[in-house]
């Protein structure tokens, strides 16, 4: 067992210092989580800025029924969907206000290199399908613990994270836009 499991089993709501440990041993592999649900860099600090300020706000009444890292990824989870649909809400307010002008080309060649074919179609897919591919290949969950994270039935959870995996290869295999083709660290092919 990981050092860093060990020490996240001991925390206790409410304790300040437990939540220092708890934010020093998840932070890199939530904002990896979030990376891969937002498909920007940016997008994944900030909400794991917000992910930390919710679970802060939570911890006196966090209770120890799934392990402490789960309760973390399933606020970061949240805050991904909430930020999913506020940036799809601002991208139709923008081409609104654009309605009639060109769209700009994008001259910066480094700025499309973050989202790589995998990136691309990640955001194809449902929202919950990607926070469950995630969990499971990202973080190892096996499909009874995500059900209990996302609170659908097991074997739900099971024919989605198939269905995921089968559009995911469609996806990928089938002729993608014009993308780099670097992949983002910390983002695990599927």
């Amino acid at each position: 067992m990981k050092p860093a499991a060990v020490q996240l089993r001991t925390l206790k709501p409410g304790v300040e210092v437990d939540f220092d440990t708890l934010y020093r041993c998840t932070y890199v592999q939530v904002v990896r989580t979030l990376w891969a649900l937002t498909g920007s860099h940016a997008a994944a600090e900030d909400c794991a800025q917000e992910t930390f300020v919710r679970a802060w706000r939570a911890w006196p009444r966090y209770r120890p029924e799934a392990p402490v890292e789960a309760w973390v990824y399933a606020i970061a989870v949240r805050v991904a969907s909430n930020w999913r649909r506020s940036h799809r809400l601002r991208d139709v307010r923008e081409v609104l206000q654009r309605l009639g002008r060109p769209a700009p080309e994008e001259s910066d060649p480094a700025s499309g290199a973050q989202f790589g074919p995998l990136a691309w179609a990640l955001r194809r897919l449902p929202r919950d399908d990607v926070a469950m591919l995630v969990l499971h290949h990202l973080h190892g969950y096996n499909s009874i613990e995500i059900a209990g994270l996302v609170g659908k039935p097991e074997r739900t959870v099971r024919w989605r994270l198939e269905r995921s995996r089968r559009q995911l290869a469609e996806l990928l295999s089938a002729e993608a836009p014009a993308l780099p083709q670097r992949r983002a660290p910390g983002v695990v092919r599927v």
